[in-house]
């Protein structure tokens, strides 16, 4: 059974005269949504215990999607929370991505089975759609009977929880609390690509009507591969800021235009502000998001490098309307190439706590500035200590995990920095390919041609299978 969209709903509606609004909802392919509240979690620790709350007070049902679930200490933690629910009659499903808990043992998912827990992997990595592995379920989300739900950018493992007996403090992430209808479309969202995955909920599950918990108009954002949905609002809200454009990504590497829209309102005397980590996870990301930092700050952009352990939240402030939480990164994988999930909300109070959290972030963080070199060479990027407020000295020992990415920053450092390694990087590979083919010309040709045939065979498999399911979907 097809799962359908969410109804517009009038509550919530755009006042007469605001054009803007409808422009965000084609945008998006949401409506807003009123009668909500929001409630922040900016301290990953708590928001791993609302969390568990939420899992722990549902009574029907619970629909958990995560893109990381790790069998550690806090994946077990989450693994018996949810088994102890469906022991006691809950229907409790599970929903993982399969790339990105790729390292979570069969064992941690046998033991949910076991004990009542459906469990799907989205996107096996064994199949024959060779383009699935590169559309991943990024989203994360809890749901308990419809009406309250958890959303943000924050993944299942001892990264999110830290250990302070071992003075490791937790990865700086945001999730939000969502209470009244718009759960129950974060909940439809879910149902949707529950059914990718095999079969479709039962309709009862699909039936719920929260009543309304507050005031707050939310629109829910579900990105999906090639829709650009957040992409097209992002874009947007870059265009109708007049304010302020505060933006916190963990591994912000945006595209043309959308970086165009960054260095546009920055020109145009709106205050933007990017904060992003300052030791990653993904150290490349990190220097590839470099790149682009004289540029911004020559239009006047503020630049913010966070220096505690890993910033993985994402959100965005336009002016005092608008907020955007969610899984969502801004660049080319999240926008164009996963599933993900965000929130857009008009809500003052989820706008300040926002707002305050980002002074708060800044001062842990380091601004960069472009400061003049010598006389013949071009001005060099340097941090500073954000201004505003003083850092807090906050210990915190690196994890094993951590080390190893500040150690690949250094020595990208050393080799030149990101440009000059890919270069070299590139020319070193096609000199190893062109010494392989004037060394073995037959094997290499055979090698080259066996792989060309395999890509072309799965290709054709992949567009003859969704000519099907398109053909299937018309009625045809």
């Amino acid at each position: 059974m097809s799962v359908p969209a969410p109804p517009i709903l009038s509550r919530g509606a755009p006042p007469d005269g605001d054009a803007f609004a409808p422009a965000i909802d084609r945008a998006t392919g949401a409506r807003p949504i009123g009668g909500n509240e929001l409630q922040h979690h900016p301290d990953s620790l708590r928001a791993l215990d609302a969390m568990l709350d939420l899992i722990e007070r549902a009574v029907r049902w619970v629909h958990f999607e995560n893109y990381i679930i790790r069998d550690d200490r806090t994946g077990r933690r989450f693994a018996d929370a949810l088994a102890t629910r469906a022991r006691a009659g809950v229907r409790v499903r599970v929903l993982y991505d399969a790339l990105g808990s790729f390292g979570t043992s069969r064992r941690y998912w046998r033991a949910l089975r076991a004990a009542g827990v459906e469990v799907r992997p989205f996107h096996p990595l064994l199949s024959r759609h060779l383009l699935d592995a590169i559309a991943r379920d990024h989203r994360k989300l809890v749901v308990a009977d419809g009406s309250r739900a958890i959303t943000g950018g924050l993944c299942i493992g001892d990264e999110w929880a830290g250990d302070p007996a071992r003075h490791r403090r937790p990865w700086r992430d945001t999730m939000v609390t969502v209470c009244g209808p718009a759960a129950a479309a974060a909940d439809s969202a879910f149902a949707r690509i529950w059914e990718e995955t095999g079969a479709p909920l039962p309709p009862d599950e699909l039936e719920a009507d929260p009543s309304e918990c507050g005031s707050s108009t939310v629109r829910v954002v579900a990105g999906a591969p090639g829709r650009a949905r957040v992409y097209r609002a992002v874009q947007l809200l870059a265009a109708s800021a007049r304010e302020r454009l505060w933006i916190t990504d963990a591994y912000l590497l945006a595209p043309a235009p959308l970086y165009a829209s960054l260095l546009d309102a920055a020109r145009a005397g709106v205050d933007v502000r990017l904060l992003v980590p300052g030791t990653s996870d993904l150290p490349v990301l990190r220097n590839f998001t470099r790149v682009g930092y004289r540029e911004l700050l020559r239009a006047g952009a503020r630049i913010f490098e966070w220096q505690g352990p890993m910033l993985h939240a994402k959100t965005l402030l336009v002016d005092q309307r608008w907020a955007r939480v969610g899984s969502s990164n801004l660049n080319v994988s999240s926008l164009l190439g996963n599933y993900e999930l965000d929130l857009l909300a008009e809500c003052e109070e989820l706008t300040a706590a926002l707002a305050h959290q980002f002074l708060r972030d800044l001062a842990s963080s380091r601004e960069i500035v472009v400061r003049a070199g010598r006389r013949f060479l071009p001005p060099r990027l340097v941090g500073a200590p954000a201004a505003d407020q003083p850092a807090p000295a906050l210990p915190h020992k690196r994890s094993g995990y951590e080390l190893g990415a500040v150690t690949v920053v250094a020595l990208r450092r050393v080799a030149g920095g990101v440009r000059r390694t890919i270069a070299a990087t590139a020319a070193l590979a096609f000199c190893a390919v062109g010494a392989l083919l004037l060394a073995f010309p037959r094997v290499m040709s055979i090698l080259l041609a066996g792989g060309a045939f395999v890509v072309a065979l799965g290709l054709g498999v992949y567009a003859l299978e969704r000519r099907r399911a398109q053909d299937a979907d018309d009625g045809v």
